[in-house]
C-alpha cells in the first residue's frame, strides 16, 4: 500500500538498521498525517526523534518517538484563541471585502505565531547543538513552512518533503517541473484539465496574485534563513534542495499534471488500515 511504499522510500536513506531521522512537523492535519509514518519508521528499527514546540494544537509528547520541545513566545490559550478566530473569521457574514479584509488581518496573526516558532528553533543554542551532536541521517519535514529546510541546510543532511501542495505552487518553481495554466488548474478554480480557452484565461489570471502573496508570506523566512545560515537564499533556493517529494495526491482524486522523477504519490497514507469493499 502507500504506506509501505512511503516507509521503504525513506529507509533508503539509511540503508544500515537503525537509521536516526530528524522530525520537523508542522501543526494541525500535517502532523496528523506524517504520525502513522512515524510509527512505521520506529517499528522498523530506525531512531525518530521529533522537534516541536512546547505549545500546540496537535503536537504532543507521545511515547512511539523521542520529542524534544522548546519554549515559544506565546501561550496555549493565545494559540487556541487565534485559530478558533479563524475559524470564526471563516464563517462571519459580511460584504466580500469585509471578509478578505478580516481574513487577512487573521492571516497576518497566524503567520506571526509560526514565523516566531521557527525564530525561536533556530535561536535555542541548546537545542541546536544537540541536533549538531546527534549526526542524522535525514530530516523529514513538511515544507509549507520552511523551519525545517532552514535546518536541513544547517546541519547539511539530506531532506524528505511530506506535502500535498504548498501556496502559489512553489513546489513547481523549485523543481522545474512544468506547471502550464494551459492544462493546470490553479486552486479554487475549479477547472479539470480539459479547459476551455476562456478558462485558460481564467486559470491565467488566477496565478497574477501569487507573484505579490508569497513574497509577502514568504519573505520573512527569506530573511530568517539568511541571517541564520550566514548567506543569501531565497525560500525556492530552500525547496529546490530536497532529495525527495512526498506528494499527498494521487490521480484518482486530483487531475493529471507533469511530475518530476523525485516527486512520489503517497496519497491514502494517512487512511485508516481496513480493509475496502470493491
Amino acid at each position: 500500500g502507500a504506506t509501505a511504499t512511503l516507509v521503504g522510500l525513506l529507509s533508503l536513506l539509511a540503508v544500515a538498521a537503525g537509521g536516526k531521522l530528524l522530525v520537523v512537523p508542522v501543526d494541525g492535519s500535517h502532523w496528523l498525517s506524517m504520525r502513522e509514518v512515524l510509527g512505521s519508521l520506529r517499528d522498523r528499527g530506525h531512531d525518530v526523534v521529533v522537534v516541536a514546540p512546547e505549545v500546540s494544537l496537535y503536537i504532543k509528547p507521545s511515547k512511539g518517538f523521542m520529542m524534544k520541545m522548546y519554549p515559544v513566545p506565546f501561550t496555549q490559550e493565545e494559540m487556541d484563541e487565534d485559530f478558533q478566530g479563524f475559524t470564526k473569521d471563516l464563517f462571519e457574514g459580511g460584504s466580500f471585502l469585509a471578509r478578505v479584509l478580516r481574513l487577512y488581518q487573521r492571516s497576518k496573526k497566524t503567520s506571526a505565531l509560526f514565523l516566531a516558532t521557527c525564530t525561536h528553533l533556530l535561536h535555542n543554542k541548546e537545542l541546536l547543538k544537540y541536533l549538531e551532536e546527534s549526526k542524522f541521517d535525514a530530516i523529514l519535514t513538511d515544507p509549507i513552512l520552511p523551519c525545517g529546510q532552514i535546518l536541513a541546510e544547517h546541519l547539511a543532511v539530506p531532506s524528505v518533503y511530506f506535502l500535498q501542495q504548498i501556496p502559489c505552487a512553489l513546489e513547481y518553481q523549485a523543481t522545474q517541473c512544468p506547471n502550464p495554466p494551459s492544462y493546470v488548474p490553479r486552486v479554487f478554480t475549479d477547472h479539470t484539465d480539459r479547459m476551455t480557452f476562456l478558462q485558460r484565461v481564467r486559470n491565467l489570471l488566477y496565478d497574477l496574485p501569487n507573484f505579490f502573496l508569497c513574497d509577502v508570506v514568504f519573505q520573512p523566512y527569506a530573511q530568517l534563513a539568511s541571517e541564520f545560515l550566514g548567506r543569501a537564499v531565497t525560500v525556492p533556493d530552500l525547496l529546490r534542495q530536497a532529495s525527495i517529494w512526498l506528494m499527498k495526491i494521487d490521480f484518482v482524486l486530483h487531475y493529471p499534471k507533469p511530475l518530476m522523477p523525485n516527486m512520489v504519490l503517497v496519497s491514502g497514507v494517512n487512511c485508516a488500515h481496513k480493509k475496502l469493499t470493491q
